[in-house]
């Protein structure tokens, strides 16, 4: 980095997650991002010519390009978030082109973003940078607010104005969550058939996992089962939240409840309470990493986003993860602000001293 060394980002927490050993699942179980991942992994599957022919453009564009890792900027916030609370700090990102500039200045794999922003740019940039074309969204103007995720467009529009991959959110957990399922799998069975990749956004979403004062939406054992799900029903690549606790599935069968199921095993010999080992476990979920999983960078604070972006960076890299989708941190300010965390993140990624733990 040229200002700030990762070490000294991560501060006090530098000897504690750069000097990590994981001694739950090993390093030689993971399919570990490398420069040859599609021939290594995906050749095997059922993806077609075009599919993997998108996804080796994805690998091999921006500063990550040749390395299997993946920087995506997503800027879907103006629907899921609305755009007056996403854009108010920044407006210029009211105007597409903005979001693929940055994107592109940044350095970024691909960018992530909405129909309409895509369509409006496509002759102009899908040559020059991959698109990810989000098909759902919670729209979040129905009153009151409910959780929940419609489609957008169809499969076919996303082919037609150039993208290399359709990206998907479903809130496993959540009362839409059986009809979500079934409208992703069809949307990505569509995608691989007209030759895109797949990428799920694997949210858990019900006021019930958070209980007692703790928030299991981000407990590695629900999340990981999240990631299961995802990688059934064939996404490429998930997107995942770091685990930031374990035990879900151990806080919600109390009081006589039953749900879901569950093996001691998966707190005792699995995971540890190390954010790496969490990480590993949300890993060994997708298939052991033959599904990449990209770590979302999360919320702007402020302040501390670079340090924070770079901390994500480091778990998700020395957990076996595949990158960072990160966006509010880099257009919540101005543009060569964004750039710089942008590439930042990607920097630990470049950084051979910052190894799979």
């Amino acid at each position: 980095m040229a200002k700030r060394s990762i070490s000294e980002l991560l501060g006090k927490d530098a000897d504690f997650l750069l000097g990590h050993t994981c001694k739950t699942i090993s390093k030689e179980s993971i399919h570990l991002p490398s420069n040859d991942m599609v021939d290594k992994v995906f050749v095997q599957s059922n993806r077609n010519t075009n599919v993997l022919r998108n996804l080796s453009a994805m690998f091999n564009t921006g500063r990550l390009a040749g390395t299997g890792f993946l920087s995506i900027l997503p800027i879907d916030q103006g629907i899921e978030h609305s755009g007056g609370a996403s854009f108010a700090k920044n407006p210029i990102y009211f105007d597409p082109e903005n979001i693929i500039k940055l994107a592109m200045e940044g350095g970024c794999n691909a960018v992530a973003t909405t129909y309409g922003v895509l369509a409006m740019m496509s002759r102009s940039y899908a040559h020059k940078i991959p698109f990810v074309v989000k098909v759902n969204h919670n729209e979040l103007l129905t009153y009151p607010n409910k959780a929940d995720q419609i489609m957008f467009g169809t499969v076919r529009d996303a082919w037609n104005l150039g993208a290399a991959a359709i990206g998907a959110t479903i809130y496993f957990g959540s009362d839409n969550s059986t009809r979500q399922i079934v409208e992703v799998a069809k949307a990505f069975e569509e995608a691989h058939q007209l030759g895109m990749a797949t990428i799920l956004w694997c949210y858990t979403r019900n006021n019930a996992f958070k209980k007692d004062g703790v928030d299991y939406h981000v407990s590695a054992d629900l999340t990981g089962q999240a990631n299961h799900l995802g990688v059934t029903i064939q996404a490429d690549i998930i997107k995942q939240k770091l685990a930031e606790n374990n035990g879900g599935y151990k806080a919600l069968n109390t009081g006589g409840s039953s749900y879901g199921k569950l093996d001691e095993r998966i707190y005792t010999e699995l995971t540890t309470n190390h954010p790496i080992d969490l990480c590993r476990y949300q890993v060994a979920n997708c298939y052991m990493g033959r599904a990449g999983l990209i770590s979302s960078g999360g919320e702007s604070k402020g302040a501390s986003d670079l340090a924070d972006a770079v901390r994500t960076a480091v778990i998700n890299k020395r957990a076996g993860g595949m990158g960072l989708i990160s966006g509010r941190k880099a257009f919540q300010r101005p543009m060569d602000e964004g750039v710089e965390i942008l590439q930042a993140i990607q920097d630990v990624y470049l950084d051979q001293t910052v190894t799979v733990a």
